[in-house]
């Protein structure tokens, strides 16, 4: 199996390629998704709400570090869903497990988020 031409690309080359690539992936979910347009508006209150909140470094980190990984996973499961997509639109039980494990991920981020917070503000 041929490999991608892109990997080929070394040095400043790849880096600069690696960037574009991550603006076009921000820019096209944010466009398509409407789940992490949700997310990113909460991570846009609650961010800052971490970094005002009286606690320790490593608490901000945790707060602020839960949140951004509920983005990070809803990123990863929109992906999933593309690439499910792209192969056939048809009901399949397998894209359908696919799909729903990507959700259950999504929801686990968020609970992570909740039990974070509260394990940091009343710990």
């Amino acid at each position: 199996m041929e490999e991608s031409p892109f990997k080929g690309k070394t040095g400043l080359r790849r880096l600069l390629n690696a960037v574009g690539y991550s603006i076009k992936g921000f820019q096209s979910a944010l466009r398509h998704e409407e789940a992490f347009r949700q997310e990113v508006l909460l991570a846009a209150v609650l961010i800052p709400i971490a970094l005002w909140t009286p606690v320790s470094g490593l608490g901000h980190a945790l707060m602020v570090t839960s949140v951004l990984l509920v983005l990070i996973v809803e990123l990863l499961n929109s992906a999933i869903e593309a690439a499910v997509d792209r192969i056939s639109l048809e009901n399949h039980r397998l894209a359908k497990r696919a799909k729903d494990i990507g959700s259950a991920a999504v929801l686990l981020s968020l609970a992570n988020v909740a039990v974070v917070w509260a394990l940091v503000l009343l710990g």
